[in-house]
């Protein structure tokens, strides 16, 4: 072997000298390297995303990101999966830092051969802008480093000021993002009002949205104020108010693990949009956490599978709607529990109205109901199928409603119509309400195919959420009987009972019957425990009656005004052929029942 001749590296005189062999064999490195870059650039164009192989220009990046140079320089090691970039020659390689074709072989093989010597690679020159570095000299020193299998390179860095996070994944188009957070910061000024603040998103126009959720908000606090609001006060004030408690929502529901390619940022954004839709479709304001349970409910990779969907849509044409179980009992109760403020259990009623006289007093129930659980109501007057003739019809039931509303000085209430079948319009609507009060004009036959056909049966079982029916003229709702068995859905029906003893002080009596009911003395002192923890007055009555006959008596004697009852206990099927307690206390029993799932 013979020295061959004195070389540059990168610009610097080095004074050093190159084998022949060294310097040929960097020439079979360059070709590998070539090849490497080649392959990549093909993968990438496949999978439809050749931008991803591309280095950042420093230049870009600092006018979009506002950046500011500092004076100042350190020498130290930087790792070299965190050069994303370069200040002049970001065309010339890979995001890899492998050569592309415009690279002259012969300089890139000298600074390989040069590292078969004593002394290595000089030190290059970088910027740092938060995680990631961009090249300001050295792009040959830092591909051959990588080509050799290095994971370091010393460089001089110099730090540049960045108001957002950079990591080393960081792609061409998240500079768009990046640069609209720069311009909402600017505006926000929150990276210092709210230095703790995790505002990252991941889709482009989340920043210019979040801006006119801001001014939005600015607005209205001028308004309340009645003064000039600053943008930055009205952030800050927008952050801790609107912002915050959306985000403990979704910390609570631990939203973040099943939607983990969003950020917080995201499904706010994505929450509030979802909200915007379904208030439009349903007709009233449903808040922030019903939006966050349905945007779950429809769209969680775990909530959702193909074969699931296939499942569910090949048994709602199988399945007639009578005989479909509904949601698994509980279901409306683990729903509130998700409710971070809850003051009061039925606080948004649905009444559904039509043109019957009962219709009102079903209204009646559901305003004195509304009255002591400071709710609110909505109306819904359902039609099979609108039409001009109806509309008179439309008129003068929605004044009627409007008109008892405001006599009865409720405040929150509005009003709907919709098209469709009644059960299938209440049970979609009542995913955003907590109560179904609907007037009992034609309550389940006794005969099977009767109760197939009947669709108060339909929707008991299908409905989400409690029901309560009203025959006739609407109670006070003070002396309460519990229908109580033992059962899940008789559980659920204690517990309601629980609550409207303690909230509005009414007494209740537990109606326990022996008829078909092993150890009923035990599934009776198994409600007297629970009922026990609430300052509540009960009456436990246990009978060698059927339980229709002792809700009629104490009903002929004036001793209760409400019914509390589970709904359907054994499967539907049997069900439908045998008839239900539920069934016959809707029959005989001329008061409102409250149905529970």
């Amino acid at each position: 072997f013979i020295v061959i001749f004195r070389y540059t590296l990168d610009g610097i005189d080095t004074g050093r000298f190159m084998l022949k062999s060294d310097y040929i064999q960097a020439l079979d490195d360059y070709r590998r390297a070539r090849r490497s870059a080649a392959i990549q650039e093909i993968l990438s164009r496949f999978r439809g995303s050749p931008e991803d192989l591309e280095l950042l220009s420093y230049d870009e990046v600092r006018q979009q990101l506002r950046a500011v140079e500092k004076s100042t320089e350190r020498l130290t090691e930087i790792p070299l999966e965190k050069i994303v970039g370069s200040v002049g020659r970001y065309h010339d390689f890979t995001r890899r830092f492998l050569p592309k074709s415009s690279i002259d072989q012969n300089r890139w093989a000298r600074v390989m051969a040069s590292t078969k010597g004593l002394s290595g690679l000089p030190p290059i020159d970088v910027y740092q802008l938060g995680e990631v570095y961009f090249v300001r000299d050295g792009n040959h020193r830092v591909s051959v480093a990588r080509q050799m299998g290095n994971t370091s390179i010393q460089a001089y860095v110099t730090e540049v000021e960045v108001k957002v996070d950079l990591t080393p994944d960081i792609k061409p188009d998240d500079l768009i993002i990046k640069s609209e957070q720069v311009r909402f910061l600017e505006q926000t000024h929150l990276d210092t009002s709210k230095p703790d603040a995790d505002l990252t998103a991941t889709k482009p126009g989340a920043y210019p949205t979040l801006l006119e959720h801001i001014r939005v908000h600015r607005h209205y606090m001028g308004l309340e104020h009645q003064k000039e609001i600053s943008f930055q006060e009205a952030a800050a004030d927008w952050y801790d108010e609107v912002f915050t408690p959306v985000i403990n929502i979704i910390r609570k529901r631990e939203m973040l693990r099943e939607f983990p390619d969003r950020t917080a940022v995201d499904l706010y954004l994505w929450a509030a949009d979802h909200r915007f839709k379904l208030e439009q479709h349903i007709g009233w304001d449903i808040g922030p956490e019903a939006a966050l349970s349905d945007l779950r409910d429809k769209h969680s990779p775990r909530q959702r599978t193909p074969i699931r969907d296939l499942l569910n849509q090949a048994a709602r044409l199988i399945i007639p709607d009578a005989i479909e179980n509904g949601p698994p009992p509980g279901t409306w109760r683990r729903r509130l529990f998700d409710m971070t403020v809850r003051e009061y259990l039925f606080s948004d009623l649905i009444v559904a109205l039509d043109d019957s006289e009962n219709t009102w007093n079903a209204l009646g129930q559901a305003i004195h109901l509304a009255k002591a659980e400071n709710g609110r109501i909505h109306g819904v007057h359902i039609h099979k199928r609108i039409a001009e003739t109806s509309q008179e019809e439309h008129h003068n039931i929605q004044s009627e409603y409007f008109q008892r509303c405001q006599t009865a000085g409720i405040r929150n209430y509005d009003f709907l119509i919709s098209e469709g079948n009644i059960g299938e319009v209440l049970c979609r609507h009542a995913r955003f309400a907590d109560l179904i009060v609907l007037p009992l004009n034609h309550p389940p036959g006794e005969e099977p195919i009767t109760r197939l056909s009947s669709g108060i049966t339909t929707l008991i079982r299908s409905c989400p959420v409690p029901i309560l029916t009203v025959p006739s003229a609407p109670t006070q709702m003070t002396d309460i009987l519990l229908a109580y068995d033992g059962s899940i859905k008789s559980k659920e029906a204690m517990y309601i009972a629980a609550y409207l003893g303690s909230q509005h002080n009414t007494s209740i009596k537990i109606l326990t019957s022996e008829i078909g009911l092993n150890h009923a003395q035990e599934i009776q002192e198994e409600c007297q425990e629970y009922l026990a923890r609430f300052p509540i007055h009960t009456d436990f009555i246990l009978t060698d009656s059927s339980v229709i006959d002792k809700i009629k008596q104490l009903h002929e004697h004036g001793k209760i005004d409400l019914v509390i009852i589970g709904g359907y206990g054994y499967r539907s099927l049997v069900n439908l052929v045998l008839g239900s307690v539920v069934d016959e206390v809707l029959r005989e029993v001329n008061l409102p029942v409250l149905i529970c799932r």
